[in-house]
């Protein structure tokens, strides 16, 4: 929608092809419907969050930045808000308003818009694209053609990699592609006892043996099959290429703010309270009721055991478990919990001044096809924008 935008501004003739039955079936359930539109933050910042080739988006990001984002759902009715962490979204929290601005935004620009038509591949002609095939045969044709089909994440929504196949088609290389700010499964069965507890201010170290793959601080969520949350989502972002060959570990610090020495005081505090008490019975001040008997069966104390019976060996043993909580990544979950798709079309082969194809003249990329991707927070978005508005202006 950014690139037809972009591309009638400039004075073409654009028609848009959509195979759904309305447009912005995606963006209706970002942001779990609210639609977080992109992020404040400085354009420092913008780079900082990109996972997969932050350079090729300089061009971009640097023609149509965030602020221009902002500006345009502004001046087309969208009132905006900034939430935690710099993230933007309408003050309605409706997803809709963003659909809608954009379609209003269409019609004022004349794009001819063309609802459940399905593009097959794109046709070239004597090594340029000079069109589209649809999928019942007829040609439409056009003297550029902007490819911004999306990845394979909510595969409901139509994402189902047709982007891919039309760059594949035409010679262009396709990174492997993987589920990105994905849930994660874990091998541990003390995971479904935990199913439903959130954790905030915690800090998550995932490591491929001994190396340290992802590490940080913020909130996450287990479920029935292993962990989720925004910390979990960032972190799949980081691993889960190595998740796909391997098995991860992943160690949970229930207790960030305070050093071993520090929550070895606390637990003493503890014990001297209830000294007669059994150690499930200390543990509620430090910790959530779900985490109450894990704690002392992963620190092989039993939670029967009077604390004044307790050994400083013991006592090390409980420490390293609040701070060292263990589990064991064995595999991403599926596209269709994915928010987005890394990998796609290698960069290399795209003109990251216009968005153009360096194989076949005339044809562009734009958004979540291209192998670039970014953290949750309203980046992927911010991504699409650039990328959109950029080839749609190259045309």
């Amino acid at each position: 929608m950014f690139a037809a935008l972009a591309a009638a501004k400039q004075g073409h003739s654009v028609i848009l092809l959509e195979q759904n039955e309305k447009l912005g079936k995606k963006l209706f359930i970002t942001g779990k419907g609210r639609c977080n539109i992109t992020n404040a933050g400085e354009i420092d910042n913008l780079f900082g969050n990109v996972v997969t080739n932050p350079k090729f988006l300089y061009s971009a990001f640097y023609g149509y930045d965030n602020f221009r984002v902002i500006d345009f759902f502004e001046s087309h009715g969208v009132k905006t808000k900034i939430e935690r962490g710099n993230r933007v979204f309408p003050i309605s929290d409706h997803s809709s308003d963003v659909i809608f601005a954009l379609e209003k935004a269409l019609k004022q620009a004349k794009v001819e818009i063309k609802l459940r038509q399905k593009t097959e591949r794109i046709f070239v002609n004597h090594g340029r694209a000079e069109g589209v095939v649809l999928s019942d045969g007829r040609t439409i044709p056009g003297d550029a053609v902007i490819i911004a089909t999306g990845g394979f994440s909510y595969q409901s929504t139509g994402s189902k990699g047709d982007g891919y196949k039309f760059a594949e088609e035409m010679g262009h290389t396709l990174t492997p592609r993987y589920p990105s700010l994905v849930p994660m499964n874990a091998r541990e069965e003390y995971v479904s006892e935990l199913q439903g507890l959130s954790l905030k201010n915690v800090e998550i170290t995932v490591k491929d043996k001994n190396k340290i793959l992802f590490q940080d601080f913020g909130e996450m969520l287990f479920t029935h099959f292993g962990v989720s949350g925004p910390l979990v989502l960032s972190a799949s972002s980081q691993v889960g290429k190595a998740l796909f060959q391997r098995e991860l570990s992943m160690y949970i610090d229930l207790k960030p703010a305070l050093s071993q020495e520090q929550l070895d005081k606390r637990l003493l505090r503890e014990f001297e309270s209830g000294k007669n008490k059994q150690l499930k019975n200390v543990l509620t001040n430090l910790l959530p009721v779900k985490m109450r008997s894990l704690i002392p069966f992963v620190s092989g104390v039993s939670q029967e055991k009077k604390v004044n019976e307790i050994t400083k060996e013991e006592r090390g043993d409980i420490i390293r478990a609040l701070k060292e909580f263990p589990l064991t990544l064995t595999s991403l979950r599926d596209f269709n919990e994915a928010i987005i798709t890394k990998g796609g079309v290698c960069v290399k082969e795209i003109n990251p001044s216009t968005m153009e194809s360096k194989i076949v003249p005339g044809v562009y990329f734009a958004g979540e096809v291209l192998d670039v991707d970014a953290l949750t927070g309203g980046y992927n978005l911010q991504i699409a924008w650039s990328t959109g508005y950029l080839a749609g202006i190259s045309v």
